[in-house]
């Protein structure tokens, strides 16, 4: 049967954009080479033309010239519409890269709603609104126990409030009248000699007569027996 009807031959792939992209830069390359060659037949031909005289070698040498610079529009002509071609592939393959880059993106996009949705599905705002009301109800209780833990047990609940602010008042006054009483300077204190003499607690001497001198001794003695001592020196 395959002699008869013979064997379907494989179609081969399209070529892709890099593929001509390359085959056409190849073709470029070996133009600018061809360019290069002429250029520096031309230049050769320019030195020669400068060094011989007018005359039918001169002639010889300038048609040549002529076709050496013939082929050279030539080939820049190709190269120029080489240039163009890849240009426009180039453009084309920016468009199919473009192309690629949104479908990616679009099979990313799907990707994450699907599973956006199904997380979705498991997350509702009943569930956490009921939560949140939950947690504020334990943080209720823990406050209560709290509370309660923190109680104090040697107060007694019959105190009066109001009595315990007038008692907390006058220790306030006290404290600032025994302030004031600090501040105030020795010599403006009129009762600081009497509580100087009180702390001490001596006799004071008689102001009506004089103390009758002791036979065994001529100093004055007070009550006790012992030598009285001047009240001057006691103040100094």
């Amino acid at each position: 049967m395959r002699r008869v009807f013979g064997v379907k031959k494989e179609k081969e792939p399209p070529p892709s954009i890099n593929d001509a992209t390359d085959r056409i830069n190849k073709r470029g390359e070996t133009v600018d080479e061809k360019i290069k060659r002429l250029d520096a037949e031309l230049s050769k031909y320019k030195e020669q033309l400068k060094k011989m005289r007018p005359g039918p070698a001169q002639e010889a040498v300038k048609a040549r010239a002529m076709r050496v610079l013939k082929q050279k529009r030539m080939y820049e002509g190709q190269r120029d519409m080489l240039y163009n071609q890849t240009f426009n592939l180039d453009q084309v393959a920016f468009a199919a890269e473009g192309i690629k880059d949104a479908q990616q993106t679009m099979t990313a996009l799907k990707s994450a709603n699907k599973e956006l949705k199904g997380m979705m599905k498991t997350v509702k705002i009943q569930d956490i609104d009921s939560m949140q009301d939950e947690m504020m109800d334990l943080m209720d209780v823990s406050n209560e126990i709290q509370e309660s833990l923190g109680r104090s047990y040697s107060v007694p609940d019959d105190i009066d409030e109001e009595e315990l602010m007038g008692e907390l008042d006058a220790l306030e006054a006290d404290m600032g009248m025994e302030t004031e009483s600090d501040g105030v300077p020795s010599y403006l204190q009129a009762d600081k000699e009497s509580d100087f003499d009180a702390e001490l607690n001596l006799p004071s001497a008689p102001s009506g007569h004089a103390v009758a001198p002791n036979r065994n001794n001529t100093q004055a003695e007070d009550e006790l027996g012992l030598p009285a001592v001047p009240r001057a020196s006691l103040r100094g």
